[in-house]
């Protein structure tokens, strides 16, 4: 639209404010959005734009996200009345110089994109902190610390600081590792070099350096590095598209058009057209003559993240780095602290209070005499071995193993660790949340069904559809199928031929795909328009539905060869070329769930109505038929995506009343919308039904096995998507997330209380049903009753959650880990799907042609959904039995010197006296047991195909069973029992002097460890042998130094022989028994499947 333009502003500027990016998908709706961050973008004015508020969609919905504090503090100007809902206070304008950043008279962040979690100056206070932010490991760190006061001190200081700096140095070293990683990542991206457009022609520059104002050519297949307006394309049909997979994972390009005014101009001009950009107001052009006003819309958006995928452009940076529209929609990652380190940290805490009573036992026997708090403080010391300070470096050094198995694993091929601080999360997943988009299928729509009413086609006899259409095009050549009138067929009975052309027709030209040509890579479309070579032909739309109604079409015999922004050429069987000028387009909208064209047939002159859509909306626009609902629902049930077309012949003064009160409609400056789409509707009447389309939108390999084991696993799997109502429950079935059996609840548009009161009424009615709900129904139960939709929602098999926008993705994980307090995994494959993997407990990226955003940024990365079954049946649970076994024998370990040592001190009147110094008790928790104890991280109790076979065994995990409060107890009584009997055998046994209590009592403790290891595995391993041989020949090797410690010519009696054996056969004996007992008459369940 080309109007004189207000006086705002300095010339040769373009002004645009924050508040103007929030583009409402429909500006006639905006008044009842005032809750939501609309979609980033250029606001276009009431009045502007050709083809509607309603038209200026974009595929990825978003939702409310705290506006990020400004750099400066200066007072925010005001702005446009309708974008003080947005949130965030009023909204401050912007104004951006074209190709002169240095002019600017705001301070903006730099494009710099940033994953790490430190820097070089906080990166060892950061990671300290965490550690000692445990409880245990804080405990260490004073126990070390007391040790430099006198009064204090047990024995050598290495003997506490030592194993604290060992734990800290592996603590570090693995953190050092992950981040420098990231750095490397990021500074990949940082580094990408563009050309930047100046008045002296171009620059080199990096992402990293980009600033708002930049002009900057970005090439095709190169991401676009910020959020920009797009000014110019290279292209000669003035438009291009983009690939978005980056962002939202789906693999459908999206067509974007520059400012008319910007496009018409060279390149090099491009950088010295004065102009300015107002808030909601056109971009403007004051020097030519007149002044031109050129609207903005979604189409003139070029976001951060995605890819060119068609000739070179040109545009104008707005925002950078942390202002970009993909980084005010991720939520902040959160550091994750898996739920058994939380359980491991509980029981330390109890340990701990069972130290602390010792202690006061010991001295309340001594009738608290003398300076008894110093003796509380030395017993605290004396039983610290009460706390394994190996815990934590055990456990830590287990995930890395844990890490290093899942990577090596061939049957998940290019499997990825990012985060190898919670792998046993996988062993406990209650809730399990994928996108479907690229994750649950391939994004790769495939024709499978044609009906007419009366006769379907299928895959097997498409090639009946193409003899019709070679039929009717070469019968009578000289008088072609287009110029036959529609009186030719008014009495007569149209041969099933021409019906079938008929339809043909109509879904080859109803669409928006484009033709490209390419070849050795370089786009020619001048030679393509001469030649239409079939093999260098590619089709690009902004719906993969429609790339595969055309290809088929093509299949068929009717191939779309050429389309620019005014005609279509579609070539028959006979090779002679179709030509239709297009005239009036209506694209795809959420709202109206159709899209339609009208077309002149240049041959004939004929004008033709063709529509096609949904069928809900499509059954009171076609004329009455008996077939459409049964047929409609046939082909959904098959988890087909069902399109009706149809078709209506305009006379040329219908279409010129038509086409007169269309464009008065978009002229207006009130309800412009809704007046559109009153003036179509008057089209939309006793329309002629040609056909139904079946898509099947194929499903990545073994998806329905893989959905069938993680339910049979008593995994809940909810699917979030921002697809359609329709789309999203035609994939449920299809992949058997909802199973044959199961009703299907779609919980109706909701928009107050009283209207989600009802319907959660309704719902609660009704058992064993899946749940289909909208983001936007979502949202308004959300807000009113919240907690009554999570406790329905929960006792469903299974929930699609559609029109999912991405902070409402992480909202939903977020509500499900509060009111459940069950572990939940989240699974996606686009920048879309980042916060709902950053806020799971457990987040899964699939990464692959969708792209690597949200793989980068998940904990786990994999390259296809099927490999999810193997990652949590086999991985996950072994992880998780092993830590437990791990933890509870580190914890059985140091308990029993505990034990040995409370004896001890008990029978020497209470004396605060160490059994064990030096190196013997730094030698036990590491050279002497620590390799056949770390060598039950290698122990599994069933092969990897027999829980792949009985996902049932997963189940078992879901209670916590292997670490729970009751396998803690045991463990203790084990070690309160095994400690007793050795320290007490020693003291019975031994005959002279002291020496020989320490020599038995610790050669029993070193082979009672031992043998626990053997009785605890239950699949034996090479190198579990290889450990046990080698810990007991560096004990008896070590004994030739011991001897300040140990009386060597002692050991070497057959008394001592003997003493020890007896110990150590009634300490472990009695365990091997219960054992036997309990596995003959109470065996687990894994024991059956291996019997």
């Amino acid at each position: 639209m080309v109007r004189p333009c207000p006086s705002v502003g300095p010339r040769g500027r373009l002004r645009a404010w924050p508040g103007a990016r929030e583009l409402a998908p429909s500006l006639r709706a905006r008044s009842a959005r005032c809750r939501r961050l609309l979609p980033r973008g250029c606001a276009a004015p009431a009045g502007g734009g050709a083809g509607g508020a309603a038209d200026m969609t974009d595929n990825i919905p978003l939702q409310p996200v705290r506006q990020k504090k400004r750099m400066d503090s200066r007072p925010r100007a005001g702005c446009c009345e309708w974008l003080r809902c947005c949130g965030g206070g009023e909204p401050r304008p912007r104004t951006v110089w074209l190709g002169h950043p240095e002019k600017r008279d705001q301070r903006y962040p730099r494009n710099v994109i940033n994953n790490q979690k430190y820097n070089f100056f906080t990166f060892l206070p950061g990671v300290l902190f965490n550690q000692f932010k445990y409880f245990f490991n804080l405990y260490f760190l004073l126990l070390a610390c007391s040790q430099f006061v006198p009064e204090m001190r047990l024995g050598a200081l290495y003997t506490y600081w030592v194993p604290l700096g060992f734990v800290l140095a592996v603590t570090v070293i693995r953190e050092a590792v992950e981040e420098i990683r990231c750095y490397v990542r990021d500074k990949e991206v940082n580094s990408q070099v563009y050309s930047r457009l100046t008045a002296r022609g171009t620059v080199k520059v990096k992402s990293s350096n980009i600033q708002v104002g930049d002009l900057i050519i970005v090439e095709k297949n190169q991401r676009v590095p910020a959020d920009m307006i797009f000014l110019r394309t290279s292209e000669k049909n003035g438009s291009c598209f983009l690939r978005t997979d980056q962002l939202d994972g789906e693999t459908d390009w999206k067509l974007r058009l520059p400012v008319a005014c910007t496009q018409r101009l060279p390149t090099a001009a491009v950088s010295s057209f004065p102009c300015r950009s107002p808030c909601g107001q056109p971009v403007l052009g004051e020097d030519s003559d007149p002044p031109i006003s050129e609207s903005l819309s979604i189409e003139n958006t070029l976001w951060a993240g995605t890819v060119v995928a068609s000739g070179t452009v040109v545009g104008v940076v707005l925002y950078t780095g942390r202002e970009l529209r993909s980084v005010m929609n991720t939520s902040n990652p959160r550091s994750k602290i898996g739920l058994f380190d939380l359980e491991v940290n509980c029981l330390t805490k109890i340990l701990f209070g069972a130290l602390v009573v010792v202690s006061l036992v010991m001295v309340a026997l001594q009738h608290f005499a003398g300076r008894w708090y110093l003796q509380i403080i030395r017993f605290l010391l004396l039983f610290s071995n009460i706390i394994p300070i190996s815990l934590r470096v055990n456990l830590d050094m287990g995930k890395i193993v844990y890490s290093w198995v899942i990577r090596r694993d061939s049957k998940v091929p290019g499997t990825v660790v990012r985060s190898s601080t919670i792998p046993e999360q996988l062993g406990r997943i209650s809730y399990l949340l994928t996108d479907k988009t690229g994750t649950l299928t391939q994004n790769e729509m495939v024709f499978k069904r044609l009906h007419l009413g009366t006769v379907a086609y299928g895959l097997d006899s498409m090639d009946e559809v193409q003899s019709h259409i070679f039929s009717i095009y070469t019968q009578q050549p000289q008088d072609p199928p287009a110029q036959k009138g529609p009186t030719l067929t008014t009495k007569v009975r149209r041969t099933m031929s021409s019906r079938v052309h008929e339809a043909v027709k109509a879904i080859a030209l109803c669409h928006n795909v484009t033709p490209v040509y390419e070849s050795n890579g370089v786009t020619d479309q001048a030679e393509a328009e001469k030649q239409y070579e079939d093999s260098c032909r590619v089709y690009q739309a902004s719906s993969p539905d429609e790339v595969a109604l055309v290809q088929w079409t093509e299949s068929v015999g009717l191939t779309l060869v050429g389309r620019d922004q005014s005609s279509m050429q579609l070539r028959t069987p006979g090779d002679q070329i179709l030509n239709f000028t297009i005239l009036q387009i209506f694209p795809f909208t959420y709202e109206s769930k159709r899209m339609g064209i009208i077309v002149r047939d240049e041959s004939t002159g004929e004008i033709t109505f063709y529509m096609k859509g949904a069928d809900v909306v499509m059954a009171g626009i076609v004329q009455y038929n008996d077939w459409l609902e049964e047929e409609c629902g046939n082909m959904a049930r098959e988890g087909l995506r069902v399109l009706v077309v149809a078709k209506k012949s305009l006379a040329e003064e219908q279409y010129q009343d038509f086409e007169a009160r269309y464009v008065q409609a978009k002229l207006s400056v009130h309800d412009r919308s809704l007046k559109v789409a009153t003036v179509i509707e008057s089209l939309e009447m006793e329309m002629e039904l040609l056909c139904l389309t079946g898509v099947e939108d194929q499903l990545q390999a073994d998806v329905r096995p893989t959905l069938e084991t993680l339910r049979n696993a008593g995994i809940k799997v909810w699917m979030l998507t921002g697809d359609k109502l329709e789309t999203a429950t035609c994939t449920a079935k299809n992949a058997h997330l909802v199973t044959r059996n199961q009703d299907i609840h779609v919980f109706r548009l909701v928009t107050n209380r009283g209207e989600a009161h009802l319907e959660l009424n309704a719902f609660r009615r009704k058992h064993d049903c899946a749940l289909v709900i909208s983001g936007d129904s979502l949202e308004v139960c959300l807000k009113y009753y919240e907690y009554e939709f999570m406790e329905l929602a929960c006792q469903c098999p299974a929930v699609v959650c559609c029109r999912c926008a991405p902070t409402q993705k992480a909202q939903i994980v977020r509500l499900l880990q509060e009111r459940t307090g069950k572990l939940t995994c989240a699974v996606g494959d686009g920048g879309n799907d980042v916060s709902m993997i950053q806020e799971s407990d457990c987040g899964v990226g699939v990464e692959g042609k969708e792209g690597k955003q949200a793989s980068l940024a998940a904990d786990f990365s994999i390259t296809q959904f099927k490999h999810l079954g193997r990652l949590l049946m086999v991985h996950g649970r072994n992880s998780y039995k092993r830590s437990a076994a791990l933890s509870q024998f580190v914890i059985h370990r140091s308990l029993c010197i505990s034990t040995m040592q409370a004896v001890f001190s008990s029978v020497f009147y209470f004396a605060s006296v160490p059994l064990y110094q030096g190196f013997l008790i730094i030698g036990y928790s590491t050279i002497y047991t620590m390799f056949p104890v770390f060598s039950l991280v290698l122990d599994k109790d069933v092969k990897s195909e027999v829980a792949m076979l009985y996902p049932e065994l997963y189940k078992d995990l879901l209670k916590g069973r292997p670490l729970s409060y009751k396998t803690f107890l045991i463990w203790v009584l084990i070690s309160i029992y095994q400690g007793s009997t050795i320290m007490y055998g020693a003291l019975l046994l031994f005959e002279s002097e002291f020496v020989h209590i320490v020599a038995i009592s610790f050669t029993s403790l070193i082979l009672t460890e031992l043998l626990m290891v053997a009785l605890t595995i239950q699949t034996w391993h090479w190198l579990m042998t290889v450990a046990e041989l080698l810990s007991l020949a560096c004990y008896i090797a070590s004994l030739v130094f011991l001897h300040e410690f140990i009386d060597v010519y002692f050991i070497a009696t057959l008394s001592f022989l003997w003493k020890v054996s007896v110990i150590t056969l009634v300490s472990c004996l009695p365990l091997y028994v219960l054992k036997y007992l309990r596995r003959r008459f109470s065996p687990p369940s894994y024991s059956k499947l291996t019997s």
